[in-house]
């Protein structure tokens, strides 16, 4: 036998003996909730496909909503029902409230804590009032409302402009969701700036963001089978080395390009106030470049593809169900008219418009399976024992089809939102837990108010502004709905798209305001 085989079978028999080891003296007088066999090492990461949230929705149907797994040498603690996710984000929140660590959000943070997993404590306390003072907090959002709709007009005279050529609406919606937040976290735009001409960088950037989503929704079997992390089996390491350089150069440009004009009268900025965290501590903690580059790039991340694939995801509902999108259109046309845009202070007035947004994120959640968490401390759960050190899964894609909770769970039916429907004054915000795209509890996503109103703002303009027609002639009702899946859930297919302005023709020019 090969010596490093021989090396791997000892070590995978030494690996089996010490975890069943640990697992008889953490043994419990409560089971661990119901689930499929293991495998030996592996467990069950075969289950997982390359659909985890479907598959794993499947497994739910014959173990039940609040299911155990065990991965690699890892356990893992499911809750696919809107009372099971209720247990472990607002019963037990406290026990769950730190994030288990992996290779890639490790490597794609150099080694620091980011914004998003960072261990619950004061340094995430002050990096989270740092982010809502000046992005998320009502009097921001306030604050930077010309900017998103300027953003939206810019990016509605690009749709016009594209005249006979099909438009690939992600990539544009992608655009417009950087700049939007890169004009606030750093006082200005970062693809097109200056000009009309179409930007390369915007392309390679968003390949990168997409790329980073799905590395950081692989089940790495690095992180869950130790012993094997140095054979980067599924290539993980090597992607993420790629993928960080790339986006070092990103953030390396941006922080050099804000020294060059240090000496500018600048704005008061997200990143101005990180800066400032490098030479004057504030609450005890200071911020090296790195940490400072890690936070942008959290930001970054989370802040542009599930916005644009949210809203990619509206479009294409409204686009295949005719009728919803005549509906949003006249609603829309009877409280702005079609002599301006919309604008976010419409947003009360549409409550159509509101319910195909909140239907659009229960069919279509922007991650499917929420960043995980991890068990500080043991609880019980429905009679079932939860072990220290457990991670906590929520398959908010499943609960958002779960018949116990919806009728047609997979229709499209917006109404259901509306005074009289069967989920009249259900919200998305983490209160109602039969639909959370942006989680709840202590780690609820900071960004949710921002994310909600741009997906609103965006989502309106676009069906107001303009009609829409598949590539190619291709029949709205065959069009593919497939997903691909990752951290944040992709349309496998990317929508193509001809836009037919419907309004007032000075609207579609950059040259005059339109609100």
């Amino acid at each position: 036998m090969l010596p490093w085989l021989l090396a791997f079978a000892n070590g995978s028999v030494a690996a089996i003996l010490i975890y069943r080891f640990f697992k008889l003296k953490t043994a419990h007088s409560l089971p661990l909730p119901p689930g499929p066999s293991p495998w030996p090492i592996v467990g069950n990461l075969p289950h997982m496909g390359r659909a985890p949230h479907q598959t794993v929705a499947a497994l739910a149907h014959k173990y039940g909503p609040l299911m155990h797994l065990r991965l690699g040498f890892v356990d893992f603690v499911v809750a696919a029902s809107a009372s099971v996710a209720e247990q472990f984000l607002k019963v037990h929140d406290a026990k769950f409230a730190n994030r288990p660590r992996s290779f890639v959000n490790k490597y794609m943070s150099y080694y620091k804590e980011d914004f998003g997993f960072a261990s619950h404590g004061p340094r995430w306390r002050l990096l989270r009032k740092i982010s809502s003072t000046h992005m998320f907090s009502g009097r921001a959002m306030d604050d930077f409302r010309e900017v998103r709709e300027e953003e939206v007009q810019r990016l509605t005279c690009d749709l016009a402009s594209s005249g006979s050529k099909a438009v690939k609406l992600g990539l544009l919606l992608n655009v417009y969701a950087t700049n939007t937040l890169a004009r606030v976290m750093i006082g200005r735009r970062v693809f097109n700036d200056g000009n009309s001409e179409w930007d390369p960088k915007a392309d390679e950037f968003k390949s990168m963001v997409l790329e980073l989503m799905n590395l950081l929704g692989v089940f790495n079997i690095g992180d869950f089978i130790p012993f094997l992390d140095w054979l980067d089996l599924q290539g993980v390491k090597a992607k993420a080395k790629k993928l960080r350089k790339g986006f070092d150069a990103f953030l390396t440009s941006i922080l050099e390009e804000h020294q060059v004009s240090k000496n500018e009268k600048q704005q008061n900025t997200y990143l101005t106030t990180l800066l400032s965290l490098k030479e004057t501590p504030q609450d005890g903690y200071k911020l090296c470049e790195e940490e400072i580059k890690a936070i942008l790039l959290n930001m970054f991340g989370a802040g542009t593809d599930t916005s644009s694939s949210t809203i990619e995801w509206a479009m294409a509902e409204l686009i295949r169900n005719p009728r919803i999108m005549v509906e949003v259109q006249q609603e829309i046309d009877s409280v702005v008219g079609e002599d301006r845009l919309v604008t976010e202070l419409d947003m009360p007035r549409l409550p159509y418009l509101q319910a195909v947004v909140k239907e659009t994120l229960r069919l279509h959640p922007p991650t499917p399976l929420s960043i995980p968490r991890y068990a500080e401390k043991s609880c019980e759960i429905f009679g079932y024992h939860i072990p220290k050190g457990a991670t906590l899964m929520v398959n908010v894609w499943a609960i958002g089809r779960d018949p116990k909770e919806w009728s047609d769970p997979l229709e499209f039916k917006p109404e259901r939102f509306l005074l009289g429907g069967e989920k009249a004054g259900v919200d998305v915000r983490g209160n109602n837990f039969e639909v959370i795209p942006f989680g709840a509890g202590r780690r609820i996503c900071a960004g949710m108010s921002l994310g909600l109103m741009e997906v609103q703002l965006v989502t309106a303009t676009l069906a107001h502004a303009f009609d829409w027609e598949l590539e190619n002639g291709v029949d709205t009702k065959s069009l593919n709905m497939d997903e691909t899946y990752g951290l944040t859930l992709q349309r496998e297919v990317p929508l193509c798209v001809h836009p037919r302005p419907r309004l007032s023709r000075h609207l579609y020019s950059s040259s005059s305001p339109s609100f």
